[in-house]
């Protein structure tokens, strides 16, 4: 039997739909150096969340927020009006930096580290793989 690739687009949509009919609340499959987590609500839809386990020391070179999976870089929720986003500018670990667009599922991006934002890597609008750089970090010395 071969592994599934959770980092597929098309088996997340595929999984989502899935736990959507079955009436199941969540799903979180975890490994040694990722996680996915989905979740269903009744009224904003699915939530997504992939993220990469690892820790960073202050002082260290920028962190490069990657893509988690394939899919349609937004740098902005596709239903917001289009404000141009001004950089550097700080953020928390839990700001929402965009999302990852797969047909009707919207994957958050969270900066998952403070600092200051300073570049952003990708195009919005643009078809992104597994791992491509979105953001750039730099860490609080």
């Amino acid at each position: 039997m071969s592994a599934i690739d959770f980092s597929d687009p098309v088996t997340i949509a595929f999984l989502t739909d899935a736990l959507t009919a079955a009436g199941v609340e969540g799903l979180e499959i975890s490994g040694p150096d990722r996680q996915l987590r989905i979740v269903i609500s009744g009224e904003g839809g699915a939530r997504i969340n992939s993220q990469a386990a690892t820790p960073r020391a202050p002082g260290s070179p920028p962190v490069v927020v990657k893509a988690p999976l394939a899919g349609h870089f937004c740098a902005e929720h596709p239903a917001a009006a289009v404000t141009p986003q001004t950089l550097p500018r700080s953020v928390s670990d839990a700001d929402l930096l965009g999302f990852i667009r797969v047909r009707h599922v919207l994957l958050p991006l969270r900066a998952s580290r403070s600092g200051v934002l300073t570049r952003l890597l990708a195009e919005p609008g643009a078809l992104v793989g597994f791992g491509d750089p979105l953001f750039e970090i730099e860490l609080p010395s």
